[in-house]
């Protein structure tokens, strides 16, 4: 695995996960049941934990759902991050619970004396504590028209509440500055990172919809992890939470800082293409989508499927196997030997076996 030359961060324990210090950047999401009804947010975790949520967050909105935070906890398997907004009684309530995080948001948390009296709870709970900036939640920041003179003052928010929390000699630290806008995003980010080494949680605030608000994410993502920006990272999307994980995966996948499921290589296809090749991807990615337990702890696998034989064999020898395409025919090759010729209608299930039987 390869690793770009990372920001050195505070190393911050979420539960049983550790973010900054080198460790390995961490998958979260965050639920959109109501957190006042325990069973439903308990079932929506556990799908998030099929496919590799490592670190989860809930929003409690009132006193109500923070009571819920022990019998959450009781029932999943990965750190829960309790969202709190507007009042820092919340907080309080569920720091008694038993939560492993809190995310507050400096623009409407409330006074510095409520906000004392939350982190020193925290604080002697062992509790970090995560400023979450948002653009949205600031006043300050759309007084600006120009990008950097907002990322300017996201960072400048940020840096304030940082300073608070260190004034009560609290440093259990991982702050996030978000916006909608990726050059803001991207910029308040390296603002923030140039002068302080608390661990940094990356996303794009109000992404959009799964196809672009993936695209968006991957872009502004991209971008900071390539400056070695980044701890754990949330892909925000308007669609099942189960889907935000699927895309960080495959984002840290592809910029190879974490190795994590199947890798298909296909073509674009063209002229020389004698086989249904984008609709064989197709069904092949559909039915891996069905394979249980094809999550995290899988054996990384690269796959390639080629149209026909002018790339194919080259990129099979980079696949761990793959088939090139003929006419109505494929060659199987395996760690850049040949196997033999595979018919059209034999790929999809020829493949599937052979994915299962490497993941045994």
């Amino acid at each position: 695995m390869k690793f770009y030359r990372r920001f050195q961060t505070k190393k911050i324990n979420i539960g049983d996960i550790t973010i900054g210090g080198g460790s390995l950047i961490a998958v979260q999401s965050m639920t959109n049941t109501d957190s006042r009804d325990w069973k439903a947010t308990v079932k929506q975790i556990k799908q998030l934990e099929e496919v590799g949520c490592e670190v989860v967050r809930v929003s409690f909105p009132d006193l109500e759902s923070a009571y819920n935070v022990n019998r959450i906890k009781k029932n999943i398997k990965i750190p829960l991050v309790a969202d709190i907004h507007f009042d820092y009684r919340i907080a309080l309530e569920v720091i008694k619970h038993g939560i492993d995080k809190i995310r507050i948001n400096p623009g409407n948390i409330g006074s510095n004396d409520k906000l004392e009296i939350l982190v020193k709870e925290a604080k002697k709970a062992h509790i970090p504590i995560r400023i979450g900036v948002n653009a949205g939640s600031l006043k300050g920041v759309y007084n600006f028209d120009d990008s950097l003179l907002r990322a300017k003052a996201l960072a400048s928010a940020a840096m304030e509440h940082v300073r608070i929390l260190e004034k009560y000699n609290f440093d259990d630290i991982v702050v996030s500055l978000k916006a909608s806008n990726i050059n803001t995003t991207v910029q308040s980010y390296r603002i923030f990172a140039s002068k302080r080494n608390y661990p940094l949680h990356l996303g794009i605030t109000e992404a959009g919809s799964l196809r672009d608000g993936s695209i968006k994410s991957a872009a502004g993502l991209g971008i900071m992890l390539c400056d070695g920006i980044g701890d754990t990272i949330r892909v925000s999307l308007t669609a099942n939470p189960v889907e935000e994980i699927r895309v960080a995966y495959s984002l840290l996948k592809y910029m190879e800082l974490r190795d994590f499921g199947i890798e298909i290589i296909s073509c674009p296809t063209c002229a020389r293409c004698k086989v249904d090749l984008i609709k064989i991807v197709s069904e092949i990615e559909k039915k891996i989508s069905t394979i249980k337990n094809l999550n995290k702890f899988s054996k990384p696998l690269k796959i390639a499927l080629m149209g026909c034989v002018v790339n194919g064999p080259g990129e099979s020898k980079d696949a761990d196997f793959g088939i090139a395409g003929g006419k109505e025919k494929g060659i199987l090759f395996k760690n850049g030997k040949v196997l033999g010729e595979v018919s059209q209608d034999e790929w999809i299930d020829k493949l599937i076996y052979m994915i299962r039987d490497y993941q045994r």
